[in-house]
This record gives structure tokens, C-alpha cells and sequence, in this order.
């Protein structure tokens, strides 16, 4: 599995249709989308996922209104039961000279009864691209892990591992999914990271706590009051990278990512994290929160990234649905890195 950061042949995304991910707030998520795919779009193709001919109409106008060029946005008629195209969609994977479609299954985070046209999208993005598929067998979402390309790869105990939280695959063992990685994603060396952070109902993602952002370097996120809930496990995560080493045997660098404030709506603690960015061709997209922290996680990020901008997507009115940019996108990487 190539890394995020390698060159992209598209971005596959899936047009928001199902207001019940985002009660009472669904009317500028549309907007939001714009906003995104106007930047993916400077440098790469979008795939968008679309219902019916009339979604498609819907989210042709909205693209266009925004600015979007639509000759650079591919419209796949592929259903879908919600918009996260990250945890459901087709990881690609390169073997034996072409690119391939590394399938898992999908049973919505085993939170919601409608999942079914999701988890096919893998199958039929295979079939539509003509790439063979390679069935992992499991249900993982894509979320749940960040790779280097190199073949390690960052995964959360809580969202694979902890039998409190486990409704995913009971009774699997670590040795059992490392060896899954290693043979649907050519991973030889899985990170195990502990918990999750606070108002994350994917039950520890780590695309919102701890990525890759080269062969060698993680940001970290990091929480500065000690009385907030995430300040212990943010931090006992840090102690577990330290001690950690890569594919080739270095040991792990770790940048810390500031946290933004604590952010609710309607009472719901939100996972707001600036992890949730999306690295594309022409651009890094970071979710931020009208906080103070917004600054300096952009600036951060700028250091990181000195190859491509590294631009904030206002992500207030997204995060209610539990989930921000990296959530939403998914990379295709082109054959040839």
C-alpha cells in the first residue's frame, strides 16, 4: 500500500446525501464538499460517488457554483448509504506490476443497520477499473490505519484489538490481523498504538490522533491541560511510539500536533483533531475550528510539507458528523510511483 503523499491518480469522495449524519446541520455540508474538491481538483481527478442521475445533477451545481472545473471530477454511479468514503471505499494497493483493490468488509463502524451498499463499493470499483480484487476477509475501515508506503503501518489496540470495544472481528488476534496486513497490504511491521481520542464513535481511529507525514516522521496529536480526557491517553500513546522502531530498524520520529479546544454541539463531545488532514497532489487539506491552535497546526504542517501548500478547510459544521477531511477522501495512487 503506498503512502498518501506518493503522486495520486484521483481522490475518490462520496457526494453527502444522507442527512442523518449531520442533524439540523446538513445544509452547508454540501458547501464544505465544494470547497475540498475545488482543491483536489487543481491536481488530480475526482472520483464521485453519486446515487442517481438526479445526485448527480445535485452535486454537479453545487461543484460548479464553487468554482470546481467538472472536466477534472468523474462522476461513478455507485449507491451508497453515507458519505465516508475513507472507512468503506477501495484502498489500492500495487502488486505484481499493476495496481490493485484491496477489499474489507464494512458493518458501519457496527453502529447502523444500513451499510450494505457501502460495503460493496470496493467490489465495484474493481470491477468498473477492471483491477483484480484481494479479499481481506475482515471488516477494517480504512481509517483505522496510516501506512508509509515503506511497510509499517499505524494502527489503535481499542479499534481492532480490545474486547470491550471489539465488534468488529471477535475473537481475532493480533497475529491474525498483522498477517492480514501483511497479505492484502504487504506490511511487515504494524504499530500498535493505545486509545483513541474523546468523541471519536469509530471506537480509536488513528487518522484522527497519530500520521505519517514521511517514511520516518508521525505527528502526534498532543493535549496541553491535563485535565482534559484526552491529556493521559494522547500521552501514553507518545510513550509507545518511543519505544517503537521501523521496517528498516530506526527509531520512529514524533512531531507533536496540538489539539484545538474542546468542541461540542447539542451537547456531543466532537472529535475534532487536525490529524483528519488529507494529503493531495497539489495540496495538504487540513480541518480546521476557529481555535487559536488553527495557526499553529497549519504552520506545523507547512514545515512538513515544504512540496505543496497547506491549506485549511473550515471543518465546524463537518466535524458534527463525526469525522472531517481524511474521513471523507480516499487516495488512488497512479501505477508508477
Amino acid at each position: 500500500m503506498p503512502a498518501e503523499w506518493e503522486p495520486h491518480a484521483a481522490t475518490w469522495l462520496g457526494w453527502p446525501h444522507n442527512k442523518s449524519d449531520w442533524p439540523g446541520k446538513f445544509a452547508p455540508i454540501p458547501w464544505v464538499y465544494g470547497e475540498i474538491v475545488r482543491h483536489l481538483a487543481s491536481g488530480e481527478r475526482v472520483r464521485m460517488l453519486v446515487n442517481s442521475a438526479g445526485h448527480k445533477a445535485q452535486a454537479s451545481t453545487y461543484l460548479k457554483q464553487a468554482g470546481v472545473d467538472l472536466a477534472r471530477v468523474q462522476f461513478l454511479r455507485f449507491p451508497t448509504n453515507r458519505g465516508w468514503t475513507r472507512d468503506f471505499g477501495p484502498i489500492f494497493v500495487r502488486r505484481d506490476g499493476s495496481l490493485a483493490v484491496a477489499r474489507f468488509h464494512f458493518n458501519a463502524w457496527a453502529k447502523y443497520k444500513d451499510w450494505k451498499k457501502d460495503d460493496l463499493v470496493a467490489v465495484r470499483a474493481a470491477k468498473q477499473f477492471k483491477l483484480a480484487l484481494i479479499d481481506g476477509k475482515i471488516v477494517l475501515e480504512g481509517g483505522s490505519i496510516d501506512v508509509n508506503g515503506r511497510g509499517t503501518l499505524l494502527t489503535t489496540e481499542e479499534c481492532l484489538l480490545d474486547p470491550k470495544v471489539q465488534t468488529r472481528n471477535p475473537g481475532l488476534s493480533r497475529y491474525e490481523i498483522e498477517n492480514v496486513f501483511r497479505e492484502t497490504l504487504g506490511i511487515t511491521n504494524t504499530l500498535w498504538l493505545g486509545k483513541g481520542i474523546a468523541g471519536d464513535d469509530t471506537h480509536g481511529h488513528v487518522d484522527d490522533l497519530c500520521r505519517f507525514v514521511n517514511p520516518g516522521t508521525v505527528v502526534l496529536c498532543h493535549e496541553e491541560n491535563p485535565q482534559d480526557v484526552n491529556y493521559k491517553p494522547l500521552a501514553e500513546n507518545r510513550e509507545r511510539l518511543q519505544g517503537m522502531h521501523l521496517e528498516n530498524g530506526r527509531a520512529v520520529e514524533v512531531i507533536d500536533l496540538p489539539m484545538p479546544a474542546p468542541l461540542f454541539f447539542a451537547g456531543v463531545r466532537l472529535p475534532a483533531s487536525y490529524a483528519n488532514f488529507y494529503i493531495a497532489n497539489a495540496a495538504v487539506l487540513v480541518p480546521t475550528f476557529n481555535d487559536p491552535k488553527d495557526r499553529i497546526a497549519l504552520g506545523i504542517l507547512a514545515e512538513l510539507f515544504p512540496d505543496r501548500p497547506v491549506v485549511g478547510i473550515h471543518a465546524v459544521d463537518l466535524v458534527w458528523g463525526l469525522g472531517t477531511l481524511h474521513c471523507l477522501t480516499q487516495q488512488e495512487p497512479v501505477l508508477t510511483p
